[in-house]
C-alpha cells in the first residue's frame, strides 16, 4: 500500500536576501560585494538618495587605506577602478610642537622601503571610494538596493527582518548594522554602548600646494590636537585638523582666506604657497564602542561596533577588517552546511575582531590623550618615547607593518586573496 504524502515537518522561511544590511555607506557596500563571492545575496538599505551620495560635494572626507584594506578592494574587484585616483603613500613623518614654533627635534620617521611590501597604504577621496562602491554593487546581480529607505523596527526572534517606514517588510537570514556610531540597528536590539567625547571637533578639506608632496604624509602633534596632512594625487594634500570644539567653531565661521590665515602656523610653509581645493567640513569626535559586536542573528560592523578617534587614521580599516572577517565567517559557515546567523557563527566572528578592536581604541584614546596637551613633562615624554623608536629600526618597522595592516590574524581577503 502507498503511504499517504506526508506534511513537511520544517517550514522553509521565506527571504528576501540572505543578509539584510542597514547602512550603505562604506563598510555595508563592502561586505555585499565580499559575501557575493561566496553566493550570499544582500539587500543594502540606506536613508539617502543615491544622486546625493554620488555627488562630488557629499562627504569631503579622504581614507588614508592601509596596505591590507587595498587588498580587500582588489580581492573584492574594485581596486582597478581606483587605482588612478589613489595616492600612495611612501613615507609616514611624526612630529610634536606648537604652531608657529616649528617641530621637535625628536620625532617619528617611517619608510616604506623598509618593509618590503610596497606602499604603507593609499590615500583615496570619499567621491571616488564612495561612487565605486555604488557602480560595483549596481553591477552585482547578488545585491538589491534600496534608497531613500529607512528602518523603523527589526525582528530577529524568528529569521531576520526590518520594518520600512513606508510599511514594507524585508526578510532575510541575519540582520547587519553597518549604520554608523549612532546605529539604530544596535539601538533597537537593546546593544548598550561604551565611550564619550573629547572635546574636539575635526576640521577637514583639500589643500592645493606649490610644492610636490613626494608621498608623504605628515602628523603634527599639537596641545589642542592633531593636524594630520595626507598626499593626494597632484599637487594636493586632505587636511584634518583636530582643534578644540570652541576653536574649531570660530575657525570654521571665518571666510577662506581667513581660513588659511588660522591653518598656516600649523601647517607651514614647507609645501609653498597653499589654498583651498574644495569644500570645508567638521566632524565632531568621540569613542563609542558597542558593548557587543552580535545579536540574535544580528552583527555589528564599523562605526555601528566601534568609533574611534581618526588619530592613527585606522577607522574605516578596521571596519574593513570587520568585512573581512564576518564575509569569511559566513561563507565558511555555508560550505559547512551551518547556519549564518547561529550564535555560534557570530561568536566567532564577535572573537576575532572584540580584542583588535578594543586595543585599537585603547591606543587612540591613550594617544590623543598623551599628545593633545601640553604639560612639559608629558612632551618631553613622549619626545623621548618618539626619539627612541625611530633609533631602533626593529621597533620602527614593528609600528610600520602595525600602520601598513600587516599584524594580527589576517582574512583572506585582507591578503588580496578571494573567498
Amino acid at each position: 500500500m502507498d503511504n499517504p504524502a506526508r506534511a513537511p515537518i520544517l517550514k522553509v522561511m521565506e527571504i528576501d536576501s540572505d543578509l539584510i544590511i542597514v547602512g550603505g555607506g562604506l563598510n555595508g557596500p563592502a561586505l555585499a560585494l565580499a559575501a557575493a563571492q561566496g553566493g550570499l545575496n544582500s539587500t543594502v538599505i540606506d536613508a539617502l538618495p543615491v544622486d546625493d551620495r554620488k555627488a562630488r560635494g557629499f562627504d569631503g572626507r579622504s581614507y588614508a587605506l592601509a596596505l591590507t584594506s587595498q587588498r580587500l578592494l582588489s580581492a573584492i574587484g574594485l581596486w582597478d577602478g581606483l587605482a588612478d585616483n589613489a595616492q600612495p603613500m611612501l613615507e609616514i613623518k611624526v612630529t610634536d610642537g606648537r604652531a608657529g614654533e616649528g617641530p621637535s627635534p625628536f620625532f617619528l620617521h617611517f619608510d616604506h622601503a623598509e618593509i618590503e611590501e610596497g606602499p604603507m597604504g593609499y590615500l583615496v577621496e570619499d567621491r571616488y571610494l564612495r561612487r565605486a562602491f555604488l557602480d560595483a554593487m549596481e553591477a552585482e546581480p547578488l545585491i538589491t538596493l534600496r534608497h531613500q529607505e529607512r528602518v523603523v523596527a527589526q525582528d530577529t526572534s524568528d529569521g531576520a527582518s526590518v520594518t520600512l517606514a513606508s510599511g514594507e517588510v524585508l526578510k532575510g537570514r541575519v540582520l547587519i548594522g553597518s549604520d554608523g556610531r549612532r546605529s539604530g540597528t544596535a539601538e533597537r536590539a537593546k546593544i548598550k554602548r561604551t565611550g564619550w567625547g573629547y572635546g574636539q571637533t575635526a576640521l577637514v578639506c583639500a589643500i592645493e600646494h606649490e610644492k610636490p608632496h613626494g608621498g608623504i604624509a605628515h602628523q603634527f602633534f599639537m596641545p589642542s590636537g592633531p593636524l594630520a596632512i595626507l598626499p593626494l594625487t597632484g599637487n594636493r594634500s586632505s587636511i584634518v585638523w583636530s582643534e578644540t570644539e570652541d576653536n574649531a567653531k570660530r575657525i570654521n565661521a571665518l571666510e577662506d582666506a581667513d581660513y588659511l590665515n588660522a591653518l598656516r602656523p600649523a601647517f607651514g610653509d614647507f609645501l609653498g604657497e597653499i589654498k583651498l581645493a574644495g569644500a570645508r567640513f567638521t566632524y565632531p569626535l568621540n569613542l563609542t564602542i558597542a558593548n557587543s559586536f552580535i545579536g540574535a542573528r544580528l552583527a555589528l560592523i564599523g562605526d555601528a561596533a566601534h568609533g574611534v578617534h581618526p588619530i592613527a587614521g585606522q577607522g574605516l580599516n578596521a571596519g574593513l577588517r570587520d568585512v573581512a572577517a564576518l564575509a569569511e565567517v559566513m561563507i565558511m559557515a555555508v560550505r559547512r552546511g551551518e547556519d549564518i546567523a547561529s550564535p555560534l557563527v557570530l561568536e566567532r566572528y564577535q572573537q576575532w575582531r572584540r580584542f583588535d578592536t578594543a586595543t585599537l581604541a585603547v591606543a587612540t584614546d591613550t594617544f590623543n590623550r598623551l599628545f593633545s596637551n601640553d604639560n612639559p613633562i608629558l612632551r618631553m615624554g613622549r619626545d623621548l618615547g618618539m626619539g627612541l623608536i625611530n633609533s631602533v629600526p626593529s621597533l620602527r618597522r614593528n609600528f610600520m607593518r602595525e600602520a601598513a595592516g600587516l599584524t594580527g590574524d589576517l582574512p583572506k581577503l585582507m591578503t588580496g586573496r578571494a573567498l
